[in-house]
């Protein structure tokens, strides 16, 4: 476990470098927008298309696989749900909070971590976790809100959604990928060369972007940011383990990196689409920063149990 833990501590420690940088005011709010748009934008992009040009739909497209990791999120987020509307919190609200109960930093932390960590055959399982938060959640929560504010369903509510999903630059760029690896087409060198070189700005990039951007965050009522932080850091990944090792049994090594990816802290961009709408942005705020501090703990604890599934 001891190992396990010092191979994460690197990836924590530029998200600690990010912090210091952003607490400090060396690295301004302004900065920080620049640097995650230059990772959302362009590295990730790069990185997600490289490996998904290298990949087949054979090794990516598991409905086994989607099914379990499906069940196991959507109960939590059901759960998330629940308790919020028993505390007489509105729709919206409730729709933000299951969010910061299932969406892990997946495109900014796992893709490079878990992929590092647990060897280049987890790309495939990683790239369909992020896809199903990314079209199923992803798509609900905006659903959810929309509608609750229109107080019915409508086409524009869908196109919203479509147009949303277009634009993501993460979809564009596993789609782009896959679709080039089902052409059976050789990547040029110098264009494998680019992808690389730009990809490979991602990992440090986006880890320092996290720190920077927790920095302006605050962990008003931490009560609701706890229950939201275990939520994501133990019930997501104990839930989504009972349904991918019982309930939909996938291969053992899927498995593991489902739960890993299941254990990641809430994802920044919840954080965006919370601000984006008005709905209580300064909640996720707080859960961000109280469930990436714990995560330096409970994902090393994770991924060590989970090694030993394959």
């Amino acid at each position: 476990m001891l190992d396990i833990f010092l191979q994460t501590l690197p990836f924590f420690l530029i998200i600690g470098l990010g912090y210091g940088a952003g607490r400090t005011g060396f690295f301004s709010e302004e900065a920080t927008a620049w640097l995650t748009k230059f990772v959302f934008y362009f590295a990730l992009s790069a990185m997600l298309f490289r490996f998904s040009a290298n990949l087949s739909m054979s090794e990516v497209l598991d409905w086994r696989f989607v099914m379990a990791y499906l069940w196991g999120t959507a109960f939590v987020y059901g759960l998330a749900t629940m308790v919020a509307l028993l505390r007489r919190v509105s729709v919206e609200e409730a729709a933000i909070e299951a969010q910061c109960a299932v969406i892990g930093n997946v495109g900014f932390l796992g893709v490079p971590m878990l992929v590092l960590l647990m060897g280049q055959a987890a790309i495939g399982p990683v790239m369909m976790v992020l896809a199903v938060d990314l079209i199923v959640f992803g798509s609900l929560v905006v659903i959810l809100i929309t509608g609750s504010r229109d107080g019915r369903m409508s086409f524009g509510i869908l196109r919203t959604v479509g147009i949303g999903l277009l634009k993501n630059p993460m979809i564009v760029s596993i789609v782009l990928g896959l679709a080039w690896s089902a052409l059976n087409l050789p990547i040029p060198d110098p264009m494998n060369q680019f992808v690389s070189i730009l990809g490979g700005a991602a990992t440090p990039g986006a880890l320092f972007a996290i720190g920077a951007s927790l920095a302006s965050k605050s962990a008003e009522r931490p009560f609701v940011a706890g229950w939201l932080s275990f939520c994501k850091l133990v019930l997501h990944p104990a839930f989504v383990a009972l349904s991918a090792l019982i309930l939909f049994p996938v291969a053992p090594y899927s498995a593991a990196v489902m739960v890993a990816a299941a254990a990641l802290p809430v994802a920044g961009n919840v954080f965006i689409l919370a601000s984006h709408y008005g709905v209580a942005p300064q909640r996720v705020s707080a859960s961000i920063l109280i469930s990436t501090t714990l995560a330096v703990a409970t994902v090393s604890l994770i991924i060590g149990w989970v090694s030993g599934l394959y």
